[in-house]
């Protein structure tokens, strides 16, 4: 049986959604991959009575729980007075704390102020964490069934304590093999549509399906045991690439490097050794930022207002062509006038034009909804696709 982890999150600034609870995610992604899946989040703002329940509770329920924020210096960092309220376990003071606190003060050439004394005062028996990073000591305590591991909110100093002190525990203490994912990665398809067209395949029991839909595509999700055969991870792999066809522009596979739609649309150019200009409408720059610094890139010019036809475009594109000395040009021909593309209630009419050198052109005539931003970003995402798709079939 695999250990119960949690993570739990302490400050008022999450609860109010002044910030994204980073933190959580990043530890959650770090132990799903060491075969530790999370089983719990939760989050807590700067009450001591919360706090302590809390405490209490998973103290009663988990095997380990890695704890984040609360460790400054002010009033309303309460996590240490908490973990000794909730466990009868009265702070004391750590000199070795102390002194690297000052150290790091010295060595900014800053006055330390008295306030950070409270950083040095941890709860009786817990083991400190040396903070090379920051001034805030992390700690750790064995309390019921429960190793707690208390880092600080500041995400590089999280980060860093995970890796050098709390993951060499977590490999001691729980030596699992990781379970493996395979992600397949779409763009132009919804994800209720997604699962319909996986609707008849007949997933092991043992075999996790999921989906995550993200700004710029929607992941397809396998997860299987970690003693599972590779030959049936192909498989069915392979089965739901089928049914999902050539929305799928990129599968990632245990052991194996990551993908996004950029990269992909790049590995096909060099393949080709050809290069790529970009005539922005609706994406409005937004397409060219998602492709900077790609030696592939050539030129990008960036026209709001462009509503000419397919001629106008071509002759464009032989201008760029020319100056930018690009082998394919992609023009985008925006339809809607500014007014209509600031209603959200309105979608957007674009059309993808790509030429390809002496071949005939590749036209594309799609719609996007929403805000403004959201119309951009989508703009910018179904051209990139639309490249994609554009040279595969080249290939084929």
């Amino acid at each position: 049986m695999p250990p119960i982890i949690e993570i739990f999150s302490q400050g008022e600034e999450l609860i109010r959604g002044q910030i994204v609870d980073s933190n959580a995610a990043w530890l959650s992604e770090q132990l799903a991959g060491m075969g530790l899946p999370v089983r719990r989040h939760s989050t807590v703002g700067d009450n001591m009575d919360d706090l302590t329940s809390l405490l209490q509770e998973i103290a009663r329920r988990a095997d380990c729980c890695i704890c984040t924020g609360g460790l400054g210096p002010t009033v309303d960092d309460l996590t240490a007075e908490a973990v000794a309220a909730a466990f009868n376990l009265p702070r004391e003071f750590d000199p070795v704390a102390y002194e690297q606190i000052a150290a790091w003060f010295q060595r900014r050439k800053r006055p330390m102020p008295e306030s950070n004394r409270k950083q040095a005062m941890l709860p009786r028996g817990a083991t400190r964490l040396d903070n090379h990073w920051g001034t805030a000591p992390g700690f750790a305590l064995q309390q019921g069934r429960c190793w707690f591991a208390f880092v600080p909110g500041v995400p590089y100093e999280m980060r860093q304590l995970f890796r050098e002190a709390i993951l060499p525990e977590l490999q001691r203490s729980y030596p699992h093999t990781p379970e493996k994912l395979v992600v397949i990665k779409t763009v132009g398809i919804g994800e209720s549509d997604l699962q319909q067209r996986l609707e008849g395949i007949d997933f092991p029991g043992q075999v996790q399906l999921g989906f995550r839909t993200a700004s710029d595509e929607i992941q397809t999700k396998l997860l299987f045991p970690h003693d599972y055969p590779d030959t049936g991870i192909e498989t069915i792999t392979l089965q739901v690439v089928q049914r999902l066809g050539e929305a799928v522009f990129f599968v990632e596979k245990p052991g194996e490097g990551k993908g996004t739609l950029v990269t992909v649309v790049g590995g096909l150019l060099r393949s080709k050794g050809k290069n790529l200009a970009l005539v922005e409408t609706l994406s409005h720059g937004l397409l060219a930022s998602k492709c900077l610094g790609q030696d592939w890139l050539s030129a990008s010019l960036v026209l709001p207002g462009l509503q000419e036809d397919h001629r106008a475009a071509e002759r464009l594109a032989a201008m760029v062509r020319k100056q930018g000395r690009a082998d394919y040009v992609l023009v985008q021909l925006c339809q809607d006038d500014a007014r209509s593309l600031a209603d959200e209630k309105s979608p957007a009419t674009m059309d993808n034009v790509l030429f390809m050198g002496s071949e005939p052109c590749r036209c594309q005539q799609i719609q996007v909804s929403g805000t403004l931003p959201r119309k951009q970003n989508r703009a910018a995402i179904l051209a990139l696709d639309f490249i994609r798709r554009s040279l595969q079939q080249e290939n084929d």
